[in-house]
């Protein structure tokens, strides 16, 4: 067992630098963006990795630390994990995305997609993908300066998040799915998250199985 935080011994692993002009268009992401459940056995590779990440909550104005999707006040409550078990030149483990450095922090080694399936109600396709991003949330950031209606407002940055990634995958020919069915407490476990820290999503994501 672990505490939550990132192991003292891991070193920050860096991430390749994403690219800001794609080759697929919004339009035709948003066309073609659908729900994916069925992942071919092929590795990602850390470019790719990377480019979600950056995608999912990267910094997109180093001068302010504005991020790739919006969040009310800019508070940033959430915090994005990476459960990885098949990518290229990186070890399979849990790791956090630090944005500001563009990096990734391990917590966990081994592959623990298995773990994570069975707290989301063995859902297959989980343990299946290469990879699942968890977007979780830590609320007080957000309600020590909304109250209630804070939660409102996490809710809200998770969705323009989860969308941000859907499209990435797209544009990346990657395939994911958002799966809200889970056990919170079972996830909370399996990730050893900090006791701050809430699981909202949980996004597979692999090359799909039948394109």
């Amino acid at each position: 067992m672990h505490s939550g935080e990132p192991h003292q011994n891991y070193q920050p692993v860096r991430l390749p630098a994403p690219d800001y002009r794609g080759d697929v268009s919004v339009e035709a992401a948003i066309h073609g963006r659908r729900s994916i459940r069925d992942f071919r056995n092929t590795p990602l590779s850390l470019q790719e990795i990377a480019q979600i990440l950056w995608a999912a909550q990267g910094i997109t104005e180093p001068g302010t630390g504005l991020r790739s999707a919006p969040s009310a006040g800019a508070m940033y409550p959430l915090e994005t994990y990476l459960m990885a078990g098949s990518v290229t030149d990186l070890a399979p483990g849990l790791y956090q995305y630090q944005p500001q450095q563009h990096t990734l922090l391990k917590h966990h080694e081994g592959d623990l997609r298995a773990d994570l399936s069975r707290a989301a109600l063995g859902q297959p396709f989980i343990k299946q993908a290469p990879v699942s991003i968890v977007l979780s949330a830590v609320f007080e950031r957000t309600t020590s300066r909304y109250g209630d209606r804070g939660m409102r407002y996490v809710h809200m940055d998770v969705g323009h998040s989860g969308e941000n990634i859907y499209l990435q995958c797209v544009a990346l020919g990657l395939g994911t799915v958002v799966v809200g069915a889970f056990r919170d407490a079972e996830v909370h476990r399996a990730l050893e998250l900090p006791e701050s820290v809430q699981p909202l999503y949980i996004m597979p994501i692999g090359h799909p199985a039948h394109r």
